[in-house]
């Protein structure tokens, strides 16, 4: 468990917590972002247009992230009839999240491949940082509710399929479980490996 790591390690534990608060925050906030430039008020009304992480995490999701180093943040409210395209608007909402991942690990992962930094914790807390928001993108980006790629998946089904659409948020407490199971077997080894790898020009540290 990660908590663990706090009594064998105590100085990464805290590059990792500061990395997850990093990654969460901005998480959330490019939702918040993405709904109100996109004609909706509520995350800005209800205090979550900032990365302040204070406006953003879940007691309990935010605890067990500290302990067992999985958990979730306090999701994003948005009202999607608010939304200027109420098809894709949920969509584009749900891609700003990842997306944000995806930029942060790729500019501080260019950091690393073009610059010499003197300093190896300096090196050591950026390769964490890369690692866990190619972790945070890749797994939100899973079609499953209520990550944020079911709103992807559930933009691109049809109306005949809205049974389907019943049946996946139904089963989503399940789902989310085989959901974990893949990154452990599949995400990480074989998606964010080789993409730190790719971005950093090198391979994970740990």
């Amino acid at each position: 468990m990660l908590i663990e790591l706090l009594f064998s390690n105590p100085i990464v534990y805290l590059m990792v917590a500061i990395a997850i608060l990093l990654g969460f925050s901005v998480h959330e906030y490019s939702h918040a972002q993405a709904a109100y430039l996109l004609g909706d008020p509520t995350a800005k009304l209800q205090g979550r247009l900032t990365i302040n992480p204070l406006a953003h995490f879940d007691p309990l999701g935010t605890l067990l992230i500290f302990i067992i180093g999985f958990g979730w943040g306090r999701p994003v409210p948005f009202n999607p009839f608010n939304l200027r395209n109420q098809k894709w608007g949920p969509a584009l909402v749900g891609m700003a999240g990842p997306l944000s991942n995806f930029f942060m690990a790729l500019f501080v992962g260019l950091l690393l491949r073009f610059f010499i930094f003197g300093n190896p914790g300096l090196v050591f807390f950026f390769s964490i940082f890369v690692w866990l928001n190619l972790i945070l993108g890749t797994f939100n980006l899973l079609p499953i509710p209520p990550l944020d790629g079911s709103h992807i998946f559930l933009a691109l089904l049809p109306r005949s399929l809205e049974g389907l659409k019943i049946s996946i948020f139904q089963s989503s407490p399940f789902l989310i479980f085989f959901a974990i199971l893949f990154m452990f077997y599949i995400g990480y080894p074989f998606i964010t490996s080789p993409l730190f790898t790719l971005i950093t020009g090198m391979p994970l540290p740990f």
